[in-house]
């Protein structure tokens, strides 16, 4: 059996791991007993409660915040491949159960047992992305297991995210396994599109707002559509197929919007469309000079709040975006408010667009809530698994209330 060292926690320390959460943090180290210096990054060890009690394995890194993430509560199973292989079989059962054809996010990290590992699907090509020292560590293992189960022609490691530098690890974007075209076809709500993986914006694709585009679309027929930050069209191509009759794209990157183009030709869409390259925030504004309505506007910015000491900066992006989307939408439109901003509120997002209607002197009503798709499942002990907001309202003149 393989011996593996032990860290051991300070008294009480272990509560929030038995309520089912799976990181420690290095100020729950008993550092006296267990110096974390000790350790290599991406080291496995074997968690223990003051008393000595095992809970579990771990990877671990001495030189983050998050030093430790409970990998199994069993002191006998280890990360390895074989885990893998299980793991990865039960993540890909509940996305065969909920989606026909295979395009989803297979692994989404801590919500299927995975922390530090993602890995979207694009049929039989896979992109992984891994953010943590212990998945590094076990890289070859995660490419085999990948193959076993899913067996795809090709596999991208897209290994270039803020996390990895966090972590102490180098970047770079490879392929592990086959060969992966700059374009991989995908298919969301019979909508068919080309996304970049290779220098694209994350896995080159976003997948957790699948069932909130979804509800746009009935909303779209015979609209004019605004899809601001608009990357390569997830929204607005979604809306110009479900008979929007022109769709305005916003995005700082031409890149993104060349690939807008393309995607609206792959679904031989005839309506106007209009790409606007340039910042979002003065592009809305020359808009609205312009005079400029849309029945439906979406408003689905990248994350303003990484970290929390970014929530009062983050927030004022967010009623400053929002404000000048609500003047955009035309007497009865549909705004449709997004955030990818764990430490955002979805009450806190409704705050903001209440005061914007207030400031604006709209009556709106929020008509749908969407979250993310049950490809990026919560994780009912850690709430930073639950992320993604997506609040419809129907905007009016004031009405003299």
């Amino acid at each position: 059996m393989k011996i593996l060292s032990v860290i051991r926690l300070k008294g009480q320390a272990d509560r929030r791991l038995r309520a089912g959460h799976q990181w420690i943090y290095s100020n729950e180290v008993d550092t006296s007993a267990t110096p974390l210096k000790q350790f290599t990054p991406g080291d496995q060890v074997v968690v223990e409660t003051a008393q000595g009690k095992p809970l579990g394995i771990a990877t671990i890194n001495p030189n983050t915040l998050i030093c430790g993430r409970l990998m199994s509560r069993s002191t006998d199973t280890f990360l390895n491949k074989s885990t893998l292989v299980h793991r990865i079989k039960i993540a890909l059962s509940l996305r065969e159960l909920t989606y026909p054809a295979p395009y989803y996010r297979l692994v989404f990290g801590d919500s299927d047992g995975l922390s530090g590992l993602v890995v979207d699907r694009f049929a039989d090509i896979l992109v992984v992305q891994i953010s943590t020292a212990g998945m590094e560590r076990v890289k070859n293992d995660i490419i085999e297991a990948l193959q076993d189960v899913v067996k795809p022609s090709a596999i991208l490691m897209k290994n270039d995210g803020k996390m990895r530098q966090i972590e102490g690890l180098e970047t770079y974007v490879e392929e592990a396994f086959g060969t992966v075209p700059e374009l991989v076809f995908l298919q969301e709500n019979d909508v068919l599109f080309q996304a970049p993986v290779w220098d694209g914006q994350k896995t080159g694709w976003f997948y957790d707002h699948r069932e909130n585009r979804k509800t746009m679309q009935g909303f779209c027929d015979g609209k004019r559509v605004l899809d601001v930050f608009s990357y390569i069209g997830g929204w607005g191509v979604q809306a110009a197929s479900a008979g929007a009759t022109d769709v305005t794209f916003i995005d700082a990157s031409e890149s993104a919007l060349s690939h807008v183009g393309e995607n609206l030709k792959l679904n031989q869409y005839e309506g106007g469309s209009n790409l606007m390259h340039g910042d979002a925030f003065e592009a809305m504004q020359s808009l609205i000079e312009d005079k400029e309505r849309f029945d439906v506007v979406v408003m689905d910015p990248p994350a303003f709040i990484a970290r929390r000491k970014d929530i009062k900066a983050g927030e004022g992006a967010y009623h400053r975006a929002n404000q000048l989307a609500m003047r955009l939408v035309a007497k009865g439109g549909i705004l449709v408010s997004g955030s990818c901003s764990m430490h955002l509120e979805t009450g806190r997002l409704h705050d903001i667009i209440r005061s914007n209607s207030r400031q604006l002197e709209r009556f709106s009503q929020l008509i749908y809530r969407g979250t993310q798709a049950p490809d990026h499942p919560v994780h009912p002990a850690i709430e930073e698994t639950e992320y993604l907001k997506a609040l419809f309202y129907r905007i009016h003149n004031n009405m003299g209330l």
